[in-house]
């Protein structure tokens, strides 16, 4: 029987936990340090509020806030948001077995390091046990149990072959990646893009101009990771252009619905609290524009979120500088 942990009960951690739970030698535990989140789950029977209509077999998933129910697990997945992985990281490390394998499903950049988040766990850990889980896998549908892919990457190729064969099944297929940098950097940098996308339809732009953004959106995601040591080909995978896809065009999108309704004219920060969830977008843009300062990368889309998000440039002009730029060839 293999024992699966997961740190993180938002909703893409409830989400791998209803997915697993239904797996047959898998048993699932579910924990949060957040105890009202816990209580919420456990009070309601396994409904959950950040996944609507999404119900938790408590008979199968065992929900609790009591952190010693990790030094159980054989797989450890943690599905916090970026901004705080390291802090969780250090919480839960008298807690885990040494030769536990931790597969780290936060998508972003620590703020001030640029530092990938299996390098944040890796820091906080020192486990040579690390696997990225990654790709288009929005967690409303991960939660329903309808058919999805992903791709898992480690520094130990072994090790990712292992999660694999373990998470692969006939409603979540599993593909491995040697290329760690660049499915990390592809499910950061995405996000980015989709804020772009939906800031085109809260303005009511056509499909040329989201086509566009996604098109030279991928390319600069490209040119970012290929700076940190990425290789190009991961970028046109399941990490890379299918995350970029799902994130762009989804209703479920947490940063596209962020982005539709800075486009209709809500202030920034006002948009971020009626979308009540972590908008990753908007704090990967911030790193990603000090990153490309610090290392004279010329990304125009990324730099004019920026300055719309942080800085309080207008939607308009941050189109007129795009569109204005000096003609050049495509790559």
């Amino acid at each position: 029987m293999t024992k699966i942990a997961i740190v993180g009960a938002g909703s893409f951690g409830v989400a791998i936990a209803k997915l697993f739970s239904s797996y047959a030698g898998c048993s699932v535990a579910l924990w949060s340090a957040v105890e009202s989140e816990i209580e919420a789950i456990n009070r309601e029977n396994g409904a959950v509020a950040c996944l609507p209509g999404v119900v938790l077999n408590l008979e199968k998933v065992k929900v609790t806030a009591n952190i010693e129910v990790l030094q159980y697990a054989d797989i450890l997945i943690l599905a916090v948001a970026s901004k705080y992985l390291r802090s969780v990281a250090k919480t839960i490390l008298d807690y885990i077995k040494k030769d536990v394998i931790l597969v780290s499903a936060a998508k972003g950049l620590e703020y001030g390091s640029f530092k990938r988040m299996s390098e944040v766990v890796f820091d906080e850990t020192k486990s040579c046990n690390i696997v990225v889980l990654s790709g288009p896998s929005h967690a409303e549908e991960i939660a329903n149990l309808t058919p999805s892919t992903a791709v898992v990457s480690s520094l130990n190729v072994n090790l990712a072959e292992k999660i694999q064969n373990i998470f692969n099944s006939s409603i979540f297929r599993i593909y491995v990646n040697e290329d760690v940098v660049g499915v990390e950097i592809g499910g950061a940098l995405k996000n980015i893009i989709a804020l772009a996308v939906g800031i085109c339809d809260g303005l009511g732009l056509g499909d040329n101009t989201k086509a566009a953004l996604m098109t030279r959106g991928l390319f600069e995601i490209e040119k970012f990771g290929m700076a940190m040591g990425a290789k190009r080909r991961t970028f046109a995978g399941l990490a890379g252009l299918g995350d970029l896809i799902a994130t762009c065009i989804s209703r479920h999108s947490r940063n596209k619905k962020a982005g539709f309704l800075i486009g209709t004219g809500v202030k920034v920060l006002d948009a971020l609290k009626k979308v009540n969830m972590t908008v990753e977008g908007y704090f990967a843009t911030q790193i990603a524009y000090q990153f490309c300062k610090a290392k004279n990368l010329d990304l125009p889309i990324i730099e004019n979120i920026y300055k719309i998000l942080y800085e309080g440039n207008s939607i308009k002009s941050s189109i007129e500088v795009l569109m204005n730029r000096l003609p050049k060839h495509e790559c």
